[in-house]
């Protein structure tokens, strides 16, 4: 059976005004049919997407792993399910988090107290944001509420937990795609004239098949329309993840290379 194709904008405190975006389709061919758009506005409905009956493989757009160093200096372990128990055993909340993140950067020197992992740094002409960061755009609690219920749910995460082979997710960066179809330019946070603009230049080049990625977004008109008046971009953000979905679950360990550290994990589809 074909796998249900998910695509993730996450957030780490979900609400009706801020919800977690979810994409769905599927792959038929080079096709990517985007299906629905939908919004969770809680932690809990999240779960209740993760409990949902595969096969389903996903891209989710936050962190499934720490940098090495930071895990190491802190012993928290060697897998991701040790780390994040471990952190979930030290930390009651996010800002005790984000106080135990804090402690340790402040014994490194100055621009380099927010560590990144291989796969952060391993593209070209971009790099993502340190899992480590908790301020501005809060990485770090997206990582902490994000993984913790993948594993409870069982979920498998290729190259770092066997789990239910019907239900599969992978880290997507949503940035990355929209990096290689319209370079630097923003496309959301705003809904001026520009950032419309590139939304629709993603979007076309979704469409078009543009990029590395090789699959072709096919949606309807509705659908279509909702990723450029959605000024925010998370829309758009989970249809990105989608596209990255397709490409990772049509391939053997979801593309990812070998070897992949196991407490820092891997981007899906950077080389």
């Amino acid at each position: 059976m074909v796998p249900r194709l998910l695509g993730v904008d996450f957030t780490c405190a979900p609400s009706r005004r801020k919800p977690i975006t979810v994409a769905r389709g599927r792959l038929e061919g080079s096709r990517l049919r985007l299906d629905a758009l939908d919004s969770l506005p809680s932690l809990g409905a999240f779960e209740a997407l993760l409990a949902e009956p595969g096969p389903w493989f996903g891209a989710f757009d936050f962190p499934f792993g720490l940098p090495r160093e930071f895990v190491g200096a802190l012993a928290l372990g060697d897998t991701a399910d040790a780390v994040i128990a471990a952190l979930r055993r030290r930390c009651a909340d996010r800002l005790a988090l984000r106080a135990l993140i804090d402690d340790w950067s402040r014994s490194r020197a100055a621009g380099q107290r927010l560590a990144h992992r291989r796969t952060d740094v391993a593209m070209v002409g971009i790099r993502s944001t340190s899992p480590l960061q908790t301020r501005y755009v809060p990485v770090g609690f997206m990582y902490f509420e994000g993984l913790w219920r993948l594993v409870d749910a069982g979920v498998s995460l290729p190259r770092l937990r066997t789990g239910d082979p019907a239900r599969v997710a992978v880290e997507g960066y949503p940035g990355l795609l929209a990096f290689e179809l319209v370079g630097r330019r923003s496309y959301k946070n705003r809904d001026d004239d520009d950032r419309r603009a590139a939304r629709a230049d993603i979007v076309r080049g979704l469409e078009q098949g543009s990029g590395r990625l090789g699959v072709r977004l096919v949606l309807d008109q509705g659908l279509r329309q909702a990723l450029l008046d959605d000024a925010g971009g998370d829309a758009l953000d989970a249809v990105l993840c989608l596209a990255q979905a397709a490409w990772a679950g049509a391939r053997p360990d979801a593309g990812l290379p070998e070897p992949v550290d196991p407490v820092e994990g891997w981007i899906a589809t950077v080389g």
